[in-house]
């Protein structure tokens, strides 16, 4: 079944400890944690400290989103600060092989994100080292956008690369999902769906069991 990794861009900071818990709570196994420099993208998250302080209140697995320039210069610190899988961009990497590998021996598993308008070969050469591939359905930097409609094709034909290359490699979506359309991207072959005010907007827990029952009808 496909699995969702509620965004905490999206959650209350004030309350974030507990919303981490009412997800958890919920059977939701990963956690999507967006990383900003206000260089590859506008927008300044967090970092480091609050990965840090999350960790030792959950065994969710941390699936964070590294969307900085040089990524390279952070990966063994993001490792031991808590992060189970590290995803970069394609597009921020000048030596994306090399930063793969980077993630691999630091103990974490490896994804590569690909913003909408990036071409899938961006990722063809490493595919088979890569443990998630992560198909951005907006453009990067800001929460609450709609989905971009082409992503659903560019996910299928992803889909068909990997089931081509035999191997078993997840890909992971992120971008303007909800109820209304998750269907149609797990039905794509989406593994992981991220959700950030699909989730944390409003009542936590009745959004979560929405979801769940529009994917299991």
């Amino acid at each position: 079944m496909l699995e969702i990794a509620p965004s905490i861009l999206s959650a209350d900071f004030a309350k974030l400890g507990e919303n981490i818990k009412t997800v958890e709570q919920e059977g939701v196994k990963y956690l999507h944690i967006d990383v900003m420099d206000g260089l590859f993208v506008p927008s300044i998250s967090f970092g480091m400290p609050i990965i840090s302080s999350i960790r030792k209140i959950t065994d969710m697995v941390f699936d964070v989103h590294l969307m900085i320039e040089s990524p390279e210069r952070y990966i063994e610190e993001f490792a031991r600060c808590g992060a189970d899988i590290i995803t970069v961009h394609a597009e921020a990497c000048k030596h994306l092989d090399r930063v793969v590998t980077q993630i691999k021996e630091a103990g974490c598993k490896a994804a590569v994100a690909l913003n909408p308008a990036t071409p899938l070969n961006a990722v063809e050469y490493v595919l088979d080292m890569l443990d998630m591939v992560l198909i951005m359905s907006v453009n990067p930097g800001f929460g609450g956008q709609k989905y971009i409609p082409y992503s659903t094709e560019k996910i299928k034909e992803l889909k068909k690369m990997i089931e081509n290359k035999g191997i078993s490699t997840l890909i992971e979506v992120d971008g303007g999902v909800n109820a209304s359309n998750v269907v149609e991207i797990m039905e794509a072959g989406v593994d992981i769906a991220v959700m950030g005010s699909a989730v944390f907007g409003g009542e936590i827990k009745a959004n979560i069991e929405k979801v769940y029952q529009t994917i299991k009808k």
